[in-house]
């Protein structure tokens, strides 16, 4: 079974690599500039809750949880890891020219590696079918299946 997604599919997968890569760089300009936090600093982790990059890293990251929540009830894990193994490139990218950190050539060519692994898995089941009763982690219906009173 091939994937099939729609466009508004394609568009979460988007913004999921790009928020978490975003939320992540932001994040760590603002802990860079809050300071190291260790036992003997813990209380910088609330200096940190004030500042602007680390808010607003948190908030992108918090975009990139719904986000990835969404994806999760439409396709497998399986496929949602390596779809937006784009992320990698973003974070990069954007840790070279915006952080200015030194990334050497072993860690491009992991990046690298990473990101061409996609086209493998690419296209495989966006979602793998299971009967109902083959999932042990998956709980009643709805309530009348633990009390048949609820529906009366």
């Amino acid at each position: 079974m091939k994937h099939r997604l729609s466009p508004a599919q394609y568009i979460v997968l988007a913004a999921i690599a790009v928020t978490s890569a975003l939320g992540d760089t932001f994040l760590s300009r603002g802990m860079s500039q809050v300071g190291k936090v260790d036992a003997q600093h813990l209380s910088l982790l609330f200096t940190a809750m004030l500042n602007l990059n680390v808010i607003t890293g948190v908030l992108l990251l918090i975009v990139f949880f719904g986000s990835y929540m969404a994806a999760l009830s439409w396709v497998d894990l399986t496929f949602l890891m390596p779809a937006t193994a784009f992320g990698n490139v973003i974070i990069a990218l954007l840790s070279r020219y915006w952080l200015h950190e030194h990334l050497s050539l072993s860690r491009w060519s992991g990046i690298l590696l990473i990101t061409c692994a996609v086209g493998l898995v690419a296209n495989g089941p966006s979602r793998t079918e299971h009967s109902p009763d083959s999932d042990p982690f998956a709980g009643p219906r709805d309530l009348t299946e633990v009390d048949p009173g609820i529906g009366i």
